[in-house]
Order: structure tokens, then sequence, then C-alpha cells
């Protein structure tokens, strides 16, 4: 659908006209349900993101033209004596030397340099943050690699290092530097990195982590190390461990078979033991992704602060108390706030709204009686350094996009309306063995009441149709139904 982007082993290509956010936001919209906002924040990174690659790798292909054209006038107008000796010089100077008298200012004629936007998802689990990255990497025919942040540990120690996470990338670029450098790492539970005040030695699992972390995001040359696995050194070849292929990224990521021989020796396409490829992270964007549980606590208090006798209404009208009785109060609602608009209220909300919105009418009868907003909606710098990140890598991420929880309408949404929803995998689950499966809409609400109550996102919907169609599928196949 969208062939905007060709990756090759050489570059990159984008065809502007025929790829915009726009587009890639509706393609986001046939797989996520709703986080309007975090949709169009990411496209617009993205597509912003390429098209610098796009202009970097045009002005290479313009330097190399005139690279070659200057070649080819030097050799149309080269003179005999200096083709039948190659290493002679002119003895007479063609151009008269500079003048050292006076002093010239400085000319920088490199050209203007167009910086990266790495981008921060903040918001609870099951809400399709990693979706989001994984759909539009796929749609980009890019490469792209998903690390989780939680075994990080500072270089040196037990873990793993941070460095991994360009080494996976690699791995999925079947070892192609060039695609490599240009792809998707999507770095999952970034808050489970936040600094922690320690009782004796140093952070290694949190601090160390983010400042391991700071050069590979602004940019760096990384040397990468492809190893064989090392239970496959002591092995025979005829085994079958190594005739399968293996997606580990420290044996090379995925691997075809190994070809044996009668002498016992193989041969493959894998990087050798020794081999190691120099990777640069300067066009690699970097997405990052966390739940941030209790930051909108350190949020609200911000802006409960900053305003005078406002404190305590937002904290009691707006914000649900521990002690409310389940009927009162459902499970998003821990992440949503509800007030009415054009109240004292609703202006200091939007007053700390960090990005547009635009603004209704008063008498715009269409307006709705109550509004919405997420309190990681107004997330600052400071209240990410307050929750544990350094500045030097809230600095890296200029983009932040909060993505809501969601209701039990959308979970609804989430069960038919995207391309691969759960209702038409069943569905098609069942129809491979000639049985006709259909859901009514009572049963889709009870399902999705019933995975609002586990509190895990949209997860708990597959985990809701498991319980209940565990049975019949066990007793369907081969029966009369």
């Amino acid at each position: 659908m969208f062939k905007g982007f060709v990756v090759s082993v050489l570059s990159l290509r984008l065809r502007a006209p025929s790829l915009t956010p726009k587009k890639l936001k509706q393609h986001l919209d046939q797989f996520v349900v709703g986080q309007e906002r975090a949709k169009k924040v990411l496209s617009v990174a993205v597509y912003n993101h390429y098209q610098r690659i796009q202009e970097a790798q045009r002005l290479e292909d313009e330097e190399e033209a005139l690279l070659q054209q200057r070649l080819r006038r030097e050799a149309l107008h080269g003179h005999p004596v200096q083709d039948e000796y190659p290493g002679h010089q002119p003895a007479i100077p063609l151009h008269a030397p500079p003048s050292s008298l006076g002093t010239s200012p400085l000319v920088d004629s490199s050209p203007l340099t167009l910086e990266k936007a790495n981008v921060l998802l903040l918001g609870p689990s099951g809400v399709g943050k990693t979706l989001m990255a994984k759909t539009l990497a796929r749609v980009l025919e890019v490469p792209f690699s998903m690390s989780d942040c939680t075994p990080f540990t500072q270089a040196g120690y037990i873990g793993e290092d941070a460095e991994i996470c360009v080494q996976r990338l690699l791995a999925a670029a079947n070892y192609d530097v060039a695609a490599a450098e240009r792809g998707i790492i999507c770095l999952d539970e970034i808050d489970k990195i936040s600094t922690a005040k320690v009782s004796h030695g140093k952070d290694v699992g949190g601090e160390g982590v983010q400042q391991a972390l700071l050069k590979i995001i602004e940019g760096t040359t990384l040397q990468i190390q492809a190893k064989n696995e090392k239970s496959s050194s002591g092995r025979s070849p005829n085994t079958a461990a190594s005739k399968y292929p293996t997606n580990s990224p420290l044996s090379g990521g995925t691997m075809p078979p190994t070809s044996s021989s009668g002498s016992g020796s193989t041969s493959t396409s894998s990087p050798s033991k020794a081999e190691t490829y120099n990777v640069r992270t300067d066009n690699i964007l970097f997405i990052f992704a966390g739940a941030f549980v209790g930051l909108q606590k350190l949020i609200l208090s911000r802006v409960s602060r900053s305003s005078i006798g406002f404190g305590a209404p937002i904290r009691s009208s707006s914000i649900p108390s521990s002690s409310s009785s389940p009927s009162s109060s459902k499970p998003d609602d821990d992440h949503i706030i509800h007030f009415k608009p054009n109240t004292s209220e609703s202006a200091l909300f939007e007053k700390h709204i960090p990005y547009f919105t635009p603004s209704s009418s008063p008498s715009d009868s269409s307006s709705p009686t109550t509004k919405e907003l997420n309190p990681l909606d107004l997330v600052q710098p400071t209240d990410l350094q307050s929750y544990g990140l350094i500045p030097e890598l809230i600095g890296r991420i200029p983009v932040t996009a909060a993505l809501s929880a969601l209701s039990e309408d959308a979970l609804v949404r989430v069960l038919t309306e995207p391309r691969n929803s759960i209702i038409k995998q069943y569905t098609q689950l069942f129809a491979l063995s000639g049985i006709e499966l259909a859901f009514t809409k009572p049963a889709l609400r009870e399902i999705a009441k019933s995975a609002l109550g586990m509190g895990t996102g949209a997860r708990g919907l597959r985990t809701c149709c498991e319980r209940l169609l565990t049975e019949t599928m066990f007793e369907a196949p081969g029966s009369s139904i």
C-alpha cells in the first residue's frame, strides 16, 4: 500500500508525494483504536525522520556526482606530458596564491544539518504503545527491533549491556549495516531504569543504564561482533542444533540451516566468529515506551501548586479516591480526569497543556457536557526528572505523547474494528475446522467489561476469549456442529 520507502543495500529512497503523515495515521487507524494524538505525533516523527534521511542521501549523491564530474573534466583536459608522467606536477601555478594580508572571516561550507527527534510514549499497559511502533516499521519496510530495558545494566556488570539493542537491530536487518543504520529501535519499559537510591555502591541498573544510552541515542559508532552460539562449538555438525536457524542476536540473528558434509566441515552464510560491524546510530530512530506508574500524581501535584485556590478541588473532584466503591469508579478513571468545559477547573488544565488544541466556541451546541483529560498529557521534563530520569536523557527525547487507558467502549471496538482483531482471529480459527462462529453485541459488551476489570488493557480481551471458548474449541472440531 505504501511504496514510498524502499530499503536497499546502498540507500533508502523516499517518494514524498506518495507518503504523508496523514497516510501513516490512516494506516495506524486500521490497527490501533483511539489514541488520536499519539498516532499523529508518531506519524509526524517517523515521517520527518525519514525525510532527513532522504535529504542526507541526496547530499551524498550530489557530492558523488560533483566528484565524478571533476574527475571527468580533469581526464578530458589533461596534458599529454602529465599522462605520460603521472607524478609530474606543473611548475607554474595556474592561479595566483591567496594574499596573506589582512584577516578574512572563516567560512563554513557544510550543509544544514537536520537533527533527529526521538519519541517517548507514555501510558498504561495494553493501550497500543509497542503496537504502533511495530505497525509503522512493518509498513515502512525498515528493520525494527524491540528491547526491554529491565535487564539492562551498566557495562561490566551482570546483565545485558545497552548496546544489545543495536545488535538486535543489526540481526533483524540480516547484518546489512546500511539498512540497520536507518532502522527503528523501540526500548520498552524505559521507566524501569529510573534512578533509584541505593544504600551502598552504584546504581548500575538505573542511572548507569541511562548514562550508557546517552551516546547511543545521540549518535555514535558502535562495534558489533557477530558471534556464533557457544554451545554449537563443541557439537558435531550432524546434530540437530546445527541444522536449524536461531534467532539469538548473539549468534547472528536469523540464520539459514547449515549444510553438513562427510568431512565434518560446515558452510553457512552467517558471519564468522571474529567478524565485526561498525554501526552508526546517528540515523536510527529511538522510540521509548513506558507505563510510568505514579507519574500522574507528580503532574497533578505540580499543576495544583502552580495555581492558588485550585489545589483542593482538583484532588477531590477529579481524582477518585482509593476507598471509592467499584460501582462508583471504573478502573480506567484512575488515569482520566473528567471536568466540565468553560469552568475555572477547565481553564486550569487547558493552561498547562503543552501542545496546541483547537478551541471550541462556547455557543457550539455539539460540544460535550463533560471533557476528559489524561494527566500524562500535561507532562513536562521536570516531571520526568522528578520520576527518576536524568536531564541528559530527557533532553535527547524531545517528543512525548501520552496514551490513555482504554474504556469499555474502546475495548468493544478493539474486539471488532482492527484488521487483525481478536474476533476475526477466532472466527478464522473456527472456520479452519468448518465451524461458523458469531458473537452477539451483548456478548462483546460482557467480554469488554470482564477485560476492563483485569486492568491489563487490550491484553485482557484474549484472556477472556480463551476462558470463554476453550471448551468450545475442544468439543467442536470433528463434531456434527
